[in-house]
């Protein structure tokens, strides 16, 4: 395992390092100034512009049949008249160069936030897999399942990003609420100036506020990780059931504050995003996507654990368990998709469906692609039941879920951080090796930290000859 994990942890040191590299170049190439995204625009639209320039060049002695009596009876018109007109041609210049200014301010701060956002999908896509493992793994303290034990050791090495995970993710936020971007417009206070719709949230959404819920949803998630994970420890060499008792305890503890704070969580750190749309079913979407990507990569790595010599205990009927998760969560996850999207397009009010309007404008390819990604796809690969047992047939298809759950996250944060000029480029393939490298190195570190069997866990037995 020691062998293993080292040469795992070289890699991912690699991949860390290439993504860092890759964020200080998206960061410092992110236009500072109106001229540079001027210069951009100017740069990628220049054979358009020069189309546009020469079919303006004319003058009217180049018009066929120009007449220059017109220009004479044109030149003796009334002074009045000139003037008028004048004045009215120079307040349309000065409205038409006020909104194109602010229309290049728009952009510029949408190029600025590229990076930024593309640093908090991949911190937040990585963070909400190590929470829906952390939750995954109370439910089966929770329901006392006979099935799981043997695949305990592998959740609470996943659950170690938590910690990490979280705080990076609390030290994005802190950015943004010292206004170093603008990933939450409800942040800029002239924004909040002249928008009476986030005026009557400010109750809510002020960054004080904020800050101490997000401690507090990080601190008791953390808390409840470490003394469930220290009991595990505890109960390698435990001779009764106390130890149990408490764990069981704790994970009904903690199912009961994490219910409450995911769904607040995510309003805060995705939907106020948004802060003009909301959704009742938000909590449960963002739930359903943490819970489904967390099974598949626990299913991931056990296999591959596996596949090299280790968990000499876990048998096809626990992968095959961990499949019908995986198949069961995302459909689960598209009926809270369609339920949403259903609901708030019918229904047809302005306020609400803008929401889906942007995305389906904009990225419509990411939008659309990721009902094929996180339910076509699961549903056909993972239908039949022996497909369920085929290991190679279990990891593909959880490549391509958490493919699709990334862009999930992408497309609620991206539509209200970017807007129309995002691209999946260096910022975001750098992000994703960056958190992934980072993610991979403390999971795979932890797993050589304990025993990877529970041993003193009254239902091991049962787990151990477990068949379906």
């Amino acid at each position: 395992m020691y062998t293993l994990s080292s040469k795992i942890k070289l890699a991912a040191i690699i991949c860390m390092v290439v993504g860092a590299i890759g964020l200080v170049y998206g960061f410092i190439a992110a236009p500072e100034t109106i001229e540079d995204v001027e210069a951009m625009m100017a740069s990628e639209h220049h054979g358009e512009e020069h189309a546009t320039d020469e079919t303006h060049e004319v003058n009217v002695e180049q018009i066929p049949g120009g007449n220059t009596e017109v220009e004479t009876i044109e030149h003796t018109e009334d002074n009045t008249d000139h003037a008028t007109d004048a004045d009215h041609a120079e307040a349309g210049h000065g409205e038409e160069a006020s909104h194109e200014a602010e229309h290049m301010e728009h952009i510029l701060h949408q190029l600025q936030n590229k990076p930024w956002a593309a640093l908090y999908v991949a911190a937040f896509f990585f963070f909400m897999i190590s929470l829906g493992v952390m939750a995954f793994y109370a439910v089966q303290y929770a329901a006392q399942a006979g099935w799981s034990p043997v695949l305990f050791r592998v959740m609470e090495a996943i659950t170690a990003y938590l910690l990490p995970g979280g705080l990076i993710v609390f030290v994005i936020l802190v950015l943004s609420g010292l206004h170093l971007n603008h990933l939450f417009v409800w942040m800029d206070p002239e924004v909040v100036a002249h928008d009476e719709i986030i005026q009557n949230k400010t109750a809510y959404l002020n960054v004080p506020f904020f800050l101490i819920r997000a401690a507090i949803y990080l601190g008791g998630w953390a808390i409840f990780r470490y003394l469930i994970v220290k009991n595990s420890r505890k109960m390698d060499d435990a001779t009764d059931l106390s130890i149990f008792k408490k764990t069981f305890k704790l994970s009904a503890g903690f199912l009961v504050f994490f219910i409450v704070t995911e769904s607040m969580m995510s309003w805060d750190w995705i939907m106020s995003l948004d802060p003009h749309w909301f959704s009742t079913l938000f909590g449960w979407f963002v739930f359903a996507s943490m819970f489904v990507s967390g099974i598949t990569t626990i299913a991931i790595i056990t296999i591959y654990l596996k596949s090299r010599g280790y968990l000499e205990f876990v048998n096809n009927s626990h992968i095959h368990d961990l499949a019908k998760f995986m198949f069961g969560i995302s459909i689960f996850w598209t009926y809270l998709w369609f339920s949403q999207f259903m609901l708030i397009w019918y229904s047809n009010i302005p306020e609400e469906v803008v929401y889906f309007i942007q995305r389906m404008n904009d990225y419509p390819i990411l939008f659309w692609g990721m009902i094929v990604t996180n339910f076509l796809f699961p549903v056909l690969l993972l239908m039949n039941s022996d497909y369920k047992r085929v290991n190679w047939f279990v990891v593909m298809t959880g490549i391509i879920i958490l493919c699709g759950h990334y862009i999930n996250v992408y497309v609620m944060v991206m539509p209200a951080t970017v807007g129309e000029s995002w691209f999946i480029g260096i910022p975001e393939i750098s992000a994703i090796l960056l958190f992934g490298g980072l993610f991979s190195f403390i999971v795979f570190n932890s797993l050589t930290k304990a025993p990877l069997l529970v041993k003193g866990n009254p239902y091991l037995k049962e787990s151990k000859h477990y068949h379906y």
